[in-house]
């Protein structure tokens, strides 16, 4: 099932990047199982990872004021359902995030990836 709208948020930040202290720019929610990865403009790139490895295509915006749907398999938007609460990370939570883990040159790092 690419979405269910009954499945929780895994958490308030990106599951990878937490469990090794990482930071990300902002978060994507698995429509299918309710993983939380960082978007493609963070270092780690774990949203289309999860999609890589479970062949979950829909992600949710889990940003505060977002509510768009993107699937990975049409590399369009998806016109999704409301999904079970929360629809996003705390407010308070910074961009990049979080707080106390984001690099001061952080912005740095992001564009000299890949070289």
């Amino acid at each position: 099932m690419d979405v269910d709208p009954t499945v929780l948020p895994s958490g308030t930040g990106c599951v990878e990047c937490d469990a090794v202290g990482g930071w990300w720019v902002h978060l994507r929610r698995c429509a299918a199982c309710g993983h939380i990865g960082c978007c493609d403009d963070s270092l780690g790139q774990h949203a289309t990872a999860h999609w890589r490895d479970t062949g979950h295509p829909v992600i949710r915006s889990f940003e505060p004021g977002e509510d768009w749907f993107w699937s990975y398999a049409t590399d369009d938007y998806y016109d999704g359902p409301r999904l079970a609460p929360p629809d996003c990370h705390p407010a308070e939570q910074p961009v990049p995030g979080p707080r106390g883990r984001v690099p001061k040159d952080w912005m740095k790092r992001l564009q000299s990836r890949g070289r």
